[in-house]
C-alpha cells in the first residue's frame, strides 16, 4: 500500500520532543534519555502507535522505544500521543516512550549489544515475493541484527494477520537458529486473550472477523522446523 505524503511532515518530525534525535548518539547510554535503568523494550514499525501508547501506560517501569521510518506516519502517532499526554495528570506524566524515524536496518548501530529486552513486531509488511523475502522483518537477515541488541534472555513478539507470512516466519525463524516457544493462529481465542493489547491494524481486521496470528521466538541450539509439542493447541485452529 502506498502511503500518502503529508506536506510538512518532516519538519514536524524533525521539531518533535517526542522524537529521539540522532539515536545512535545514545548507542549504549539510553538510560540517560529516560533517567532510569528500566528494561528498554522496542516496536519495530509501530505506525501511528496504538500499541506502545497503551502499553507504555500500563507499564510505567518500563522503557519503550517506537522506530517508524515514514514520517508522514510518524507524525499522527507523535499527534496521538502528545493528545493523551495533555489528559495525564501533571503529577504522573508519561516520561517512558520516545519515538525513532529510522530504519531497522540500522539497529546496530542504535542499540549497543544487549541493550533491548524485547522486540515487537506487530502487522510488519509481507513483502509477498519471493525475491522480497529477507526485507520481511522475520526474516534470518532480521534476525541476526535482533541476536546483536537483545539481552541474552531476550525475545521477539510477532503479531499478524497474515497466514502465509505467519507459516513462512514459522518456518524461518528455527532455520535461523531460534526457538519458537508460543505459536497461535487464533490468539483472540486465547484464554489469556484480553490481556492483548491491540494495534489499529488489529482492531479493523478483528472487526472484519480476520483471526490473528502471533509467535514469540528466543535465541536456542536451532532447529529445523517449530517444535508443534510448544505450541499453543490453538494455531490448528483454523
Amino acid at each position: 500500500m502506498r502511503l500518502r505524503h503529508i506536506p510538512g511532515c518532516e519538519e514536524f518530525v524533525a521539531e518533535s520532543t517526542s522524537v529521539v534525535h540522532e539515536p545512535e548518539k545514545l548507542r549504549g547510554h539510553w538510560r540517560e534519555l529516560f533517567g532510569n535503568s528500566a528494561p528498554l523494550e522496542l516496536e519495530i514499525g509501530m505506525g501511528k502507535g496504538q500499541f506502545l501508547r497503551r502499553l507504555s501506560l500500563l507499564r510505567p517501569e518500563v522503557n519503550f522505544l517506537g522506530l517508524e521510518r515514514y514520517e508522514s506516519v510518524l507524525m499522527k502517532a507523535i499527534q496521538r500521543k502528545a493528545r493523551e499526554d495533555e489528559a495525564l495528570p501533571k503529577e504522573r506524566p508519561r516520561k517512558n516512550l520516545f519515538f525513532l524515524c529510522e530504519d531497522a536496518k540500522r539497529l546496530p548501530e542504535l542499540f549497543e549489544a544487549g541493550e533491548v529486552s524485547k522486540i515487537y513486531l506487530n502487522f510488519s509488511d509481507p513483502w509477498p515475493k519471493t525475491s522480497h523475502a529477507q526485507r520481511r522483518l522475520t526474516s534470518a537477515s532480521f534476525l541476526k541484527l535482533y541476536d546483536i541488541v537483545l539481552s541474552p534472555e531476550g525475545s521477539v513478539e510477532f503479531k499478524t494477520d497474515n497466514t502465509a507470512l505467519f507459516a513462512w516466519s514459522l518456518a524461518e525463524i528455527p532455520r535461523a537458529g531460534w526457538d519458537i516457544v508460543y505459536a497461535t493462529h487464533d490468539l483472540h481465542a486465547e484464554p489469556d486473550a484480553g490481556q492483548n493489547i491491540m494495534t489499529e491494524y488489529e482492531e479493523k481486521f478483528s472487526a472484519k472477523g480476520q483471526k490473528i496470528c502471533k509467535l514469540v521466538a528466543v535465541r536456542g541450539a536451532g532447529i529445523t522446523s517449530p517444535d508443534l509439542s510448544r505450541i499453543s493447541q490453538s494455531s490448528s485452529r483454523q
